[in-house]
């Protein structure tokens, strides 16, 4: 992850920290609480590609877990949205801009079951049995809900935040400054390879093997 992204990367997840807890968390909605630190982690993902996504989700999960009012275990939240960053960059488009809308609202709402099965799976382990009171079913349905409603409203501000103002200039300069592997990075690895074995390829095997004795 390049130096630039380090500080765009605190103030988003600082503030989506603060909304976090003193305005979401205090709503008393019913079921889940809205989780707009995941929203950052994902919309910062599909711009930084997996492994910028990782460290992201790590460093938004690990200060969530010591910021009052926290109840948990240190390490756990962070667990979740590091696994989140990371596979939300997998997801990454080309160039970090979501050419679809379904398609991001796509990965919201799959991060938001998957973050909400494992928060409370690590939790069991922990001895952590909050979920099975509350109902495991309501959390994932109502964190699936609330995080869909707000992330048109997040995550192309977050991407567009990510893409201005992280940007290394010399990378950018160079045309390197492409955020870290994703699919799009392996379509265009596949195109150049399927290119390189053409009959010019052939050809100079075949030339190669003529020379030997």
């Amino acid at each position: 992850m390049r130096l630039a992204r380090i500080p765009v990367s605190a103030v988003l997840i600082l503030l989506g920290l603060i909304l976090q807890v003193s305005v979401f968390g205090r709503l008393q909605l019913p079921g889940a609480t809205p989780d707009i630190l995941l929203l950052v982690v994902v919309g910062l993902a599909m711009v930084y590609g997996p492994t910028g996504g990782c460290l992201v989700g790590f460093a938004a999960g690990l200060l969530a877990d010591l910021a009052p009012p926290s109840d948990h275990a240190i390490g756990r939240y962070a667990l979740v949205l590091c696994l989140m960053g990371y596979a939300a960059g997998l997801l990454r488009p080309d160039h970090g801009r979501q050419r679809s809308v379904f398609s991001a609202l796509l990965v919201v709402g799959v991060a938001a079951v998957a973050s909400t099965l494992l928060y409370a799976m690590v939790g069991a382990l922990v001895g952590d049995t909050a979920a099975r009171h509350v109902g495991l079913g309501s959390l994932v349905l109502t964190a699936v809900l609330y995080d869909l409603l707000l992330a048109p409203f997040v995550v192309p501000v977050v991407m567009l935040v990510g893409r201005r103002f992280g940007k290394d200039p010399v990378a950018a300069a160079a045309g390197t400054d492409e955020g870290g592997p994703g699919l799009g990075t392996l379509s265009r690895y596949r195109t150049t390879r399927e290119a390189s074995s053409g009959p010019g390829y052939k050809k100079r095997r075949s030339l190669g093997f003529a020379k030997r004795p």
